[in-house]
């Protein structure tokens, strides 16, 4: 059965990622090339080749644990997966469909506390200065994981080498900054 015939099930998760970010998982093989290249495949639940599986069953218990997995949390998009992809899947596409949907959903996974956490630090940090303010990127991501002490050690070194401001630099269309992050939080 090619692409074309496939019916895909309009309650399904694989359909509202095609609907959404054009991604098919109905054209994976299970050749496993996506999870043998992925830098963080150890670290998943649910190494790519078996989110795009599950998905592709179009069961809605199936759909539930890709949504629930803390796999989609890990992917940082470096596209090994689609470059190594026979079918040219877009994997990293659909992990942010994935994020995006499960935190919607309310069905993040609780070991991606901190991944959230560092997050919305960063886009903190973009929203009010206009661009990375490293040392408020820190503070703020201590503050909402509660991760006070980890690698504290290393602040005395960075800031003493220039790595680490104090202060954060401003751009100058912080307006317009403003105006973009209120667009895309609709």
């Amino acid at each position: 059965m090619s692409h074309s015939e496939h019916h895909i099930e309009r309650n399904s998760l694989a359909y509202s990622i095609e609907k959404s970010v054009e991604v098919t998982a109905q054209k994976c093989y299970q050749c496993g090339k996506c999870s043998a290249g992925c830098p963080v495949a150890d670290e998943m639940d649910l190494p790519p080749s078996m989110v795009l599986r599950l998905l592709q069953t179009e069961d809605l218990a199936n759909d539930e644990k890709v949504l629930r997995s803390h796999s989609i949390w890990l992917c940082v998009t470096c596209e090994m997966c689609l470059s190594r992809c026979p079918m040219e899947i877009d994997i990293p596409s659909m992990m942010d469909f994935l994020r995006q949907k499960s935190r919607s959903e309310k069905k993040v996974n609780p070991k991606a506390k901190n991944i959230i956490a560092f997050h919305k630090s960063f886009l903190n940090s973009i929203r009010f200065t206009g661009r990375l303010y490293e040392l408020g990127l820190i503070l703020d991501y201590k503050r909402q994981s509660l991760n006070m002490t980890q690698d504290i050690s290393l602040a005395p070194k960075m800031i003493s080498r220039g790595k680490l401001h104090l202060f954060p630099g401003m751009i100058k269309g912080k307006a317009q900054m403003a105006r973009i992050f209120k667009k895309t939080s609709k």
